[in-house]
């Protein structure tokens, strides 16, 4: 290979070279203009809904903006983890966690005949010994329960009043309490001879900083689902071993007021 040759071919690697660069970085601009048009879009999306939303939105909202400003992740997740904190104690403080009750509804399948789930539910002392937070039930007639339970580092008492109560079908209550009480409907689906399907509708009324603070998570809602599966296991491994020494009540609640007794 000759000078002239040699030369020509460097120069020929020289330029495919800087093109092979030039195609990568545009590759990479067109990358992050990508990525920085999606966080735009999260931006304003999330500043439409954080009008609306509760301190998680407002927490995501500050957290975009920090990455859409230049700034590194981990002070994006701080100001993510600061901003839920105040966020969460200005509702607090101000009222905004007071608001109107928690609708909490969950179901769960239970592989048990419909009259033993219902027979089960109906034995209300039982409750304390395989649900977590229910510190004692005392069932004062038919249709009064005192209800004493753990809230976080506290505990709550209520009376509840069954309003409502048909065989096999549903049980309605109300509550009374000074602070935190639970209205609430529960009824029993036969899917198959041996299953059954409880639905489970509250309507929680949150009384206390600490109820207050776990209202805006939704705390209540993940214990409702934790208790029901608690009452699940309880039936399949307890009441279907002797499903004889299960006695419910079977009489029937209209109104308030005790219509059957068996």
């Amino acid at each position: 290979m000759n000078f002239r040759t040699g030369f020509a071919a460097g120069a020929g690697g020289v330029l495919v070279a800087a093109a092979a660069g030039r195609a990568g970085r545009r590759v990479a601009d067109r990358g992050v203009a990508r990525f920085e048009s999606r966080l735009e879009r999260s931006v304003r999306r999330l500043a439409a809904e954080a009008e609306q939303g509760g301190p998680l939105v407002r927490a995501a909202l500050a957290g975009a903006r920090a990455l859409y400003d230049g700034k590194s992740p981990g002070r994006a997740l701080l100001s993510f983890g600061w901003t839920a904190l105040k966020e969460t104690l200005k509702r607090i403080f101000s009222g905004g966690g007071r608001g109107g009750p928690v609708n909490i509804v969950e179901q769960i399948d239970v592989g048990a005949p419909c009259r033993l789930v219902y027979d089960q539910w109906t034995r209300f002392e039982d409750f304390p010994s395989f649900m977590k937070k229910v510190v004692s039930v005392d069932q004062a007639s038919d249709e009064k329960l005192h209800w004493k339970a753990r809230i976080f580092w506290s505990s709550r008492t209520w009376r509840s009043t069954i309003v409502e109560q048909v065989p096999d079908r549903h049980i309605v209550w109300r509550s009374t309490a000074a602070r935190g009480r639970v209205d609430g409907t529960v009824s029993f689906h036969e899917l198959t001879p041996d299953l059954t399907r409880v639905l489970l509708v509250l309507e929680y009324r949150p009384g206390g900083l600490f109820e207050r603070t776990g209202n805006l998570w939704r705390a209540q809602g993940r214990r409702v689902r934790l208790e029901l599966k608690h009452f699940r296991r309880h039936v399949m491994t307890r009441s279907l071993t002797a499903p004889g020494g299960v006695e419910g009540w079977r009489g029937e609640i209209h109104d308030g007021e005790v219509v059957r007794t068996s």
